[in-house]
């Protein structure tokens, strides 16, 4: 029997933490004694705030008017204009090197000789 004195022991811990355990769980459930606070629960939190609303600024058009502060004007007075007129800009020179090249180019598709297409490109490149 030396052996039972260890196992009555664990056996007798189970049996007393299962006791305890009844008796918690029962004691949940009793109303507190008549002149004692009942235990008050803490309140949940509140809910979070909405998000911010998403607006879509207005895309200003074209063709409309500035504002009526912005006009320095009357608004019956006020008038459209017209696409704007083209400006002229002349088309931009190519390097000096295709210039030779495309009089050498002309002077070939002419029939001109050597000499007479190195003359003509000279002329050519610098107008």
């Amino acid at each position: 029997m030396r052996g039972s004195g260890p196992r009555m022991t664990n056996c007798g811990a189970v049996l007393l933490l299962a006791f305890l355990m009844l008796v918690r769980s029962a004691s949940a459930q009793i109303p507190p004694a008549p002149g004692t606070s009942p235990v008050i629960p803490f309140p949940t939190a509140p809910p979070p705030p909405p998000p911010p609303p998403i607006t879509v600024p207005q895309v200003p058009q074209m063709n409309s008017p500035p504002k009526f502060e912005l006009q320095n004007t009357t608004p019956s007075l006020v008038e459209q204009d017209g696409p704007p007129k083209p400006i002229y800009k002349p088309e931009r020179r190519g390097s000096f090197n295709s210039r030779i090249q495309n009089c050498l180019d002309e002077g070939a598709a002419m029939g001109l000789g050597p000499n007479e297409r190195a003359a003509y490109s000279r002329s050519c490149a610098t107008r």
